[in-house]
């Protein structure tokens, strides 16, 4: 009698479908949930230097990317899109891997010399280093992360995610980054490997949606 056995196919199906479960538990980007009570402008944050408090409320109108990292794609980011009224955001953490060890004061000149050095300076603002995660997270982060999808279930090894207790809707490594629209609700998250091209692209098409309309009111 012709044909395959069960046993050629079944083992392909099996592993077709762990491949699938992989890429579903990892996403480039997630949209954020459409019924958010809170806004950014009900939160703030201590500058990097500690000498000025800044409400998010200042921000108000203008489209905005929260990052807990610092990087020159960044920098490229916020010159290509300022002038639509977007504005980037950072925020140091040590709890990926403990890859920000300085104190904030030793953070700029770090990027200047170190990591990525070449004489990098920030064009954006950035904040106090602090968690994202845990016990002791910040307001601002416990927000973002309840207002939207995990972009990844895995947590990676535990003995380079330096916080407790570990939740589903966690940051899970350097480089997350959350947008918040012109009204202060989030709106997209995105995974911390996907490319920065890819994330230009999603951030300019959101802003031309909005600016149609605009025009069409």
């Amino acid at each position: 009698m012709g044909g395959c056995s069960p046993s050629s196919w079944i083992l392909p199906l099996f592993l077709a479908g762990l491949v699938q479960l992989g890429r579903s538990a990892e996403r480039e980007k997630v949209d954020c949930y459409p019924t958010v009570n809170d806004t950014i402008y009900s939160y703030g944050a201590l500058t990097l230097d500690g000498d000025e408090y800044i409400p998010f409320e200042r921000y108000k109108g203008k489209t905005v990317l929260f990052v807990n990292y610092v990087g020159k794609e960044l920098n490229a980011l916020q010159d290509e899109l300022r002038d639509e009224g977007f504005v980037v955001l950072g925020f140091p953490s040590n709890q990926f891997g403990k890859q920000e060890p300085g104190q904030n004061s030793e953070i700029l000149p770090a990027l200047k010399y170190v990591r990525p050095g070449g004489g990098f300076v920030p064009n954006f603002q950035l904040f106090q280093k602090g968690d994202v995660n845990g016990a002791k997270e910040q307001k601002i982060f416990t927000f973002l992360k309840n207002a939207c999808p995990p972009v990844a279930e895995e947590f990676g090894n535990p003995n380079k995610l330096f916080w407790e207790p570990l939740r589903n809707h966690d940051i899970k490594w350097n480089f997350e980054k959350f947008l918040v629209s012109p009204e202060g609700v989030p709106i997209m998250r995105w995974y911390h490997r996907t490319n920065i091209a890819a994330v230009k692209n999603h951030i300019t098409t959101y802003l031309r949606r909005r600016q149609q309309e605009k025009h069409e009111e």
